[in-house]
């Protein structure tokens, strides 16, 4: 089972790269089932009906999402009505949609996805660790591959989760910093690790936001909207190779794809 796991979608730009080259990783079975983060996809932050429809028929399986899920108001009556589309499991009780689910890939495979923020320099939530080890739990009496979106400011609080799930999981995959970090690996019980896969939208940028808006920001402290760049659109992300029988990943390699 080989598993395409796609970093944070930003923007028009972001979703240009997912209808070109998404569709060529099922084409050749390079990918059996692909899992990407979209909670930038609309405008560069949030999600909508038109956005998620677009990104499903390109290819997209799975829809993770994070702290900016809430952004677009259609998110709120398309979250309950769309299993593929999760939210961070650790909102309070009450939030719309779900945070985790199982899912089917064309050859009729199960898979476990989660999707959780942390909290370490972000909103505080209730605990990643524990929520995702009640949900592991539930998915686990289903399949065997489960895969994890931790989507996370620090680089500790995502590694801490690795190590923690490391056996109990196929893959934990960090998102939101939109730097693909280059510490792949395999973990000692048998869990795919990467702290961050990265952007996929236009890297003539800072994280996806054009570069004079950025500056303007850090050099005057005055509020200024943050456009989406456009140039040099490339598509990052993770492979796994699964041991279907296992459930323990076999191999896992960064991927980083420009859109010509």
């Amino acid at each position: 089972m080989n598993i395409l796991f796609i970093g944070d979608i930003v923007g028009s730009p972001g979703r240009e790269a997912i209808k070109e080259l998404v569709p060529s990783f099922k084409k050749d079975k390079t990918a059996d089932f692909v899992i990407a983060n979209a909670e930038n996809a609309a405008g560069g932050s949030g999600i909508t009906s038109r956005v998620a429809e677009e990104l499903f028929v390109s290819g997209v399986d799975v829809i993770t999402s994070g702290d900016h899920i809430w952004k677009k108001s259609d998110i709120f009556e398309l979250i309950n009505r769309e299993d593929r589309i999760l939210r961070p499991l650790n909102f309070p009780p009450g939030a719309p949609g779900r945070g985790y689910g199982v899912f089917k890939s064309a050859s009729g495979a199960k898979i476990g996805v989660v999707n959780v923020n942390g909290r370490v320099f972000m909103e505080p939530l209730e605990c990643p660790f524990k929520t995702v080890s009640r949900a592991v739990e539930e998915l686990a009496k289903d399949t065997k591959i489960i895969l994890v979106d931790i989507h996370a400011e620090a680089t500790s609080e995502k590694v801490a989760l690795g190590r923690y799930l490391d056996g109990r999981v196929s893959a934990v995959f960090g998102t939101h910093t939109h730097i693909q970090t280059a510490d792949e690996k395999i973990l000692p019980k048998g869990t795919a690790y990467i702290t961050d896969v990265g952007m996929t939208g236009p890297y003539d940028s800072v994280i996806g936001r054009r570069v004079e808006d950025v500056l303007t920001r850090f050099l005057s402290s005055i509020p200024v909207k943050f456009e989406v760049a456009q140039g040099d659109i490339q598509l990052c992300g993770a492979l796994v190779e699964i041991d279907d029988s296992t459930g323990k990943a076999v191999s896992l390699s960064r991927v980083q794809k420009r859109l010509k």
